[in-house]
């Protein structure tokens, strides 16, 4: 039976983040490098690889450019798989990883791979997760959707990003749960290739409800084309986004931050490693990347080498065990 953790007990916040500011690195990178969004253009994998790369160069990490390669399926999997079995020893390669990436691991949907075959670099900051509605919908806040999904679990259709059962859908189930809904797996769930995609179906009209990260939102959210129902963090987030209310203010416990960080293949040299997890410190400390951080919402977030890759096994551990209790495998 799923304990009321909400979903705070996945992600350990409060480490202090590692200054190392002009600290000499044995290994020269390559000229350009090459980032791959596991997404189409505009959700939140595409925001991690285009934003970092753009400070890389900006800040003269990269001599050349960070180039993003859009490889969108199965939740993340075939840029995992890509990466593993064709990349396995590319240097200059990183790829944008996220919650996401460690549910559909845990939940066993990358067919003979796991989260040792790659190497974990580090995370820039977390993204929460929110709820939304076109500005139209006859919702008006998270309570009164969840009435009516405890009167009828099918009777709201949700769109997200990532695969059905991946973060996005689990975003969903663990705030029904949490507002007591009973026939979980009756709720309407339809998987885009990306928060941009299903973000038109939602404000176009043709789907109830959106479920996804602050980052993605931010452009309907001005323009008035989307509904904020709520975000799933422990408090309100600093502006622009603090008139968005917290599902705790509404009386239900569910708080979903979403790490964005990175991995590298799992032969990269230990050199290169070493030069990613280094500059991903630094830059996570730069004043441009708080910027961006400010500008998009995220959350200060920051686990680097050793300590993100046994945060990794620890959260697709819990992820695991939360997927089994909500019914989502065996």
């Amino acid at each position: 039976m799923l304990k009321s953790m909400s979903l705070k007990s996945l992600v350990v916040t409060g480490a202090a983040a590692l200054t190392i500011a002009g600290q000499a690195h044995a290994y020269e990178p390559a000229r350009s490098a090459e980032c791959i969004a596991p997404a189409n253009p505009g959700g939140g994998w595409d925001f991690t690889c285009r934003s970092v790369g753009k400070a890389l160069t900006d800040l003269g990490y990269i001599k050349g450019n960070v180039q993003t390669v859009n490889m969108s399926g199965a939740g993340g999997g075939v840029a995992f798989a890509h990466t593993v079995s064709k990349r396995a020893k590319d240097d200059a390669l990183i790829v944008a990883a996220s919650t996401a990436t460690t549910t559909r691991l845990a939940q066993g949907q990358f067919p003979g791979m796991n989260a040792d075959q790659v190497k974990w670099v580090g995370t820039l900051g977390a993204d929460y997760g929110v709820i939304a509605v076109g500005k139209d919908s006859k919702y008006t806040s998270l309570t009164q959707m969840m009435d009516a999904l405890r009167g009828d679990p099918s009777a709201v259709k949700f769109a997200g990003g990532s695969a059905s059962g991946g973060w996005d859908h689990l975003k969903v189930l663990i705030t029904a749960k949490e507002a007591n809904v009973g026939q979980l797996p009756k709720i309407r769930y339809l998987a885009f290739s990306g928060g941009s995609e299903a973000l038109v179906q939602v404000v176009g009209g043709h789907i109830d409800a959106f479920t996804g990260d602050i980052s993605e939102v931010k452009g309907f959210m001005d323009s008035g084309d989307l509904r904020m129902l709520a975000v799933l963090s422990e408090e309100r987030l600093p502006a622009p986004f603090d008139a968005i209310p917290t599902a705790l203010e509404q009386g239900i416990s569910s708080v979903a931050p979403n790490w964005r960080g990175f991995y590298v293949p799992g032969e990269a040299s230990q050199d290169s490693y070493d030069w990613w997890v280094n500059t991903m410190e630094e830059l996570y400390q730069s004043k441009e990347w708080k910027d961006i951080m400010a500008k998009n919402g995220l959350m200060p977030f920051n686990k680097s080498g050793a300590d993100f890759t046994q945060f990794v096994k620890n959260q697709t551990l819990n992820i695991e065990t939360l997927s089994k209790d909500i019914g989502l495998i065996r």
